[in-house]
């Protein structure tokens, strides 16, 4: 089978950049797909150093659109004034002079969709959503990580300037056209349901995938490299630590109002250590603009520290010398930073909030994220060591780990065989039963010892004149 992937290698990406990796990771070194072939499709293409370390010879590296003048300048420009101002321009331009989709009418991307055939591709994974998926209809597997802007819309990210439209034309097609749908969590699959079972996704075509720490992190760290580490950012000898971007979402104002307040009750402040990105969307510089501003008001400059975007190979010593990691999001329903943090027996304060709750159990200390005074609390817990058991949390990331060790979760039970009955036209209406890529049901009885493959004889027509038929044959592998 020839499988098409569009990670984000990028490391300003995040979480969905840490999923993409281990993703990579996960089907490069499973047994399973060792006769598949693999193509990564990538912005850089073959120059990706990232995607250059998977390198099978059945595995291949091409640029995520095909190759032409346009992209050629783009890439241009990016080395000279640099990927970040590029992604601002974009960004701010997007939301003034792009006019939201249409979430019932799919756009098409047909160059896009030439280019992936021509490369062979007879299914796509998409690690964060993307509508390039629906938008091409090649059969997908795409990862949702959360619907927040369904569940907490009050946050500008997920809203403001034609995001939330944007937002739903992505994950409402997704729901109706994927093959499969990964979800990080099972109360990330009971969103998705809930707000997309309407537009016809069903349980059996959402697979739980939980998240595991990011590959390149070394839990067995020497003192040496503690030592480089705490050298290179002049660290305090013992300082709280919180790697995130500075969204609203992510509530960095309330954890520096804690700390405040500790330093009114006590004189001296806790110290505290930020990375993550700030730049590209207006949000995110507003609220580190702002953030630093209310260091500066309560007198936190010599407790609060920021290093800024921190490279990979620094992140295990940043993790291995922390007191604790301190991440009050508001955001869910799972996150990345705990299971590294209990990687390196690092002890966690998060929110005492639905899908967090559910991920940490009882290997962290749970706050309400709205309640400075509860974060402040918990401060003290770790700084007096009145610490959750690491055992937990490390167990807690065994049984995700687990998970990943025969690749990708397989394919629902019921797989697309030829059917007459299929539907050829008419015109697709909210509400309908969406257009699926499962009509008729495998019953072979071969449970985990086969292998599933599908074999694309036809694709969906999204937005058009109706879905067109799907045709894919199912055959066992032993």
């Amino acid at each position: 089978m020839h499988i098409g992937i569009v990670p984000v290698l990028d490391s300003y990406g995040g979480g969905v950049y840490t999923y993409s990796l281990n993703l990579l990771r996960a089907l490069y070194d499973s047994p399973e797909c060792a006769g598949d072939q693999v193509t990564i499709f990538s912005l850089k293409g073959r120059d990706d150093p990232a995607a250059g370390v998977f390198s099978k010879n059945t595995w291949d590296v091409q640029p995520l659109y095909p190759p032409s003048l346009k992209w050629q300048s783009l890439n241009a420009v990016q080395r000279i004034v640099g990927k970040a101002l590029i992604r601002q321009i974009w960004v701010q331009l997007r939301g003034r002079l792009q006019k939201p989709p249409n979430p019932d009418r799919v756009q098409r991307q047909v160059r896009a969709e030439r280019w992936f055939r021509s490369s062979g591709v007879e299914l796509m994974i998409y690690p964060s959503p993307r509508p390039l998926a629906f938008e091409t209809r090649i059969p997908y597997i795409m990862a949702i990580h959360d619907l927040q802007h369904r569940l907490q819309p009050e946050f500008p990210e997920v809203s403001a300037n034609g995001e939330w439209e944007r937002r739903e034309y992505l994950f409402r097609n997704a729901a109706r056209y994927a093959t499969l749908l990964l979800a990080d969590s099972e109360v990330g699959k009971e969103d998705i349901l809930n707000f997309y079972g309407p537009y016809g996704i069903t349980p059996d075509r959402i697979k739980v995938l939980p998240f595991l720490p990011a590959h390149f992190l070394t839990v067995e760290i020497s003192p040496e490299e503690r030592a480089r580490v705490r050298s290179k950012y002049a660290l305090p000898e013992r300082y709280l630590f919180y790697p995130a971007q500075f969204w609203p979402h992510k509530n960095h104002a309330r954890i520096v109002q804690a700390l405040g307040l500790l330093k009114q009750q006590y004189g001296e402040p806790i110290p505290m250590v930020f990375c993550g990105s700030h730049s590209a969307e207006s949000v995110r510089r507003r609220t580190f603009n702002e953030v630093l501003a209310l260091v500066h008001r309560l007198g936190l400059e010599s407790g609060v520290r920021y290093l800024g975007h921190v490279p990979d190979e620094d992140m295990s010593g940043l993790y291995a010398e922390a007191t604790a990691l301190v991440m009050p999001t508001f955001f869910g329903p799972t996150n990345i930073p705990f299971l590294e943090a209990w990687a390196f027996s690092c002890p966690v304060l998060t929110s005492d909030i639905r899908g967090i709750r559910e991920q940490v159990g009882d290997a962290a200390v749970l706050v309400d994220p709205r309640s400075v005074e509860a974060i402040a609390d918990g401060y003290i817990d770790f700084w007096n060591e009145r610490r959750p058991a690491a055992r937990s949390g490390r167990t807690r990331r065994a049984a995700a780990g687990a998970l990943y060790s025969g690749g990708l979760p397989p394919p629902p039970d019921r797989c697309l065989t030829r059917s007459k009955s299929a539907r050829t036209g008419g015109q697709y209406q909210p509400g309908d039963a969406a257009p699926r890529l499962m009509k008729g049901e495998c019953r072979c009885g071969l449970g985990r010892t086969h292998r599933l493959r599908w074999q694309a004889a036809g694709v969906y027509h999204p937005g058009g004149a109706g879905p067109r038929q799907n045709d894919f044959s199912h055959a066992a592998g032993i």
